[in-house]
């Protein structure tokens, strides 16, 4: 029995405010959308999986989605009850047996939830994940709002998706109600109702929620983050000696210095050690397994490069920089002067808000190689979260 996907994420989110559609906000280091496709296409029960689009996301939304193996998208409509039957006729050729639709909106949809729904679709036409109400309903009166009623909750759901169904059912429904006078539907399982269709109430998950508002994205993002239950700390150490030059380049800033720092790339020390803490949090290797120094391209490259690096290696695996430290030893130049700009560089770079940033100098009491004044070194720890 083939089973297909059907994300809907043609809408605009208009509550949300902002040129971006809500879809493609990012959670996590990727899109909402990211999320919840990869759910289905992710589901050993799951077929073809579809996303139908606005027409002027298609750029974004090839971003959000590479490297998922999913149809070509399709266009949707001007409501979402058009967009749903676009895509349904799309997948006609396929002739799936059955068919889940989704809002792109729900990120945290759960293998065990699409599993419920197709349970229920064993025994009948159509099945929706829902949450029984536990609130109090009232009814506000007309035009003002005290309370006219208090409404009876018992049997009362909040209706959430996938929502799925017989895959030919839910097509004719759909088409019927595209050529009735009658209102249009708020969800699917409306116009499967409309069609006579026998719907099934499955239990959803409060965590499945739609971002709508943005608190709603607030909310995604604390839920996400409490989720990354793998916490790694990671720590780099780097060296680089002084030699000719005018300045030296410290936490991405140059400083002002009757010396220079010798090194491939710009020479900055202390991104140097904190790539290589990022990439140790990661067990990714280190700077000189991904940047050789034996390459010319590397030569006065600016070291940004190699700390965004690292900071994509942690969004592609769904982690999270929690906190950053950086201990710079030397006697020149002073590091306290120029402490919270570095860190407004490092919060710039990191996109990590400068109170999980420390930086502090230090000397070595006038021993070795730091004491003499012959370079600069740096210990970096960085610690992350990821998925576990």
């Amino acid at each position: 029995m083939t089973t297909a996907a059907l994300i809907m994420a043609a809408g605009r989110g208009q509550r949300l405010g902002g040129s971006l559609a809500k879809q493609y906000l990012e959670l996590g280091g990727c899109a909402l959308l990211t999320h919840s496709v990869s759910a289905f296409a992710k589901h050993e029960a799951v077929g073809p999986v579809r996303v139908v689009i606005s027409a002027n996301d298609e750029q974004t939304y090839r971003a959000a989605v590479s490297g998922l193996d999913l149809l070509e998208p399709v266009i949707g409509g001007a409501e979402r009850q058009e967009s749903v039957r676009l895509g349904l006729e799309s997948l006609e050729d396929l002739a799936p047996d059955r068919v889940l639709i989704h809002d792109a909106a729900r990120p945290f949809v759960s293998a065990e939830m699409i599993d419920r729904v197709l349970a229920a679709l064993n025994q009948g036409p159509g099945a929706v994940a829902a949450v029984a109400l536990a609130d109090t309903l009232k009814r506000q009166a007309a035009a003002t709002h005290t309370i006219a009623a208090t409404v009876d909750r018992a049997g009362l759901w909040r209706a959430q998706t996938p929502q799925g169904f017989a895959y030919a059912e839910i097509l004719a429904a759909h088409r019927a109600a595209a050529q009735s006078a009658g209102p249009d539907f708020t969800d699917d399982a409306a116009v499967a109702e409309a069609a006579g269709l026998t719907v099934e109430l499955v239990v959803g998950d409060e965590d499945n929620f739609k971002v709508t508002t943005t608190d709603d994205m607030e909310r995604a993002r604390r839920l996400f983050d409490s989720r990354l239950g793998d916490v790694r700390v990671g720590s780099g150490f780097d060296v680089h000696r002084f030699g000719p030059g005018d300045h030296v380049m410290l936490c991405g800033l140059a400083l002002p210095h009757e010396r220079g720092l010798v090194g491939h790339s710009d020479a900055d020390v202390a991104l140097h050690a904190l790539t290589d803490a990022l990439l140790s949090a990661l067990a990714e290797g280190d700077i000189g397994s991904h940047f050789p120094p034996g390459e010319e391209r590397w030569q006065g490259a600016d070291s940004a490069t190699f700390v965004r690096f690292a900071m994509a290696r942690l969004a592609a695996r769904g982690g999270r920089l929690a906190h950053v430290d950086l201990t710079i030893v030397c006697q020149q130049p002073k590091i306290a002067p120029q402490r919270e700009a570095m860190r407004a560089r490092l919060a710039e770079l990191l996109e990590l808000e400068p109170g999980r940033i420390a930086v502090k100098g230090t000397t070595s009491e006038g021993l070795g190689f730091t004491g003499r004044g012959e370079g600069i070194a740096v210990q970096a720890t960085a610690t992350v979260r990821l998925p576990g």
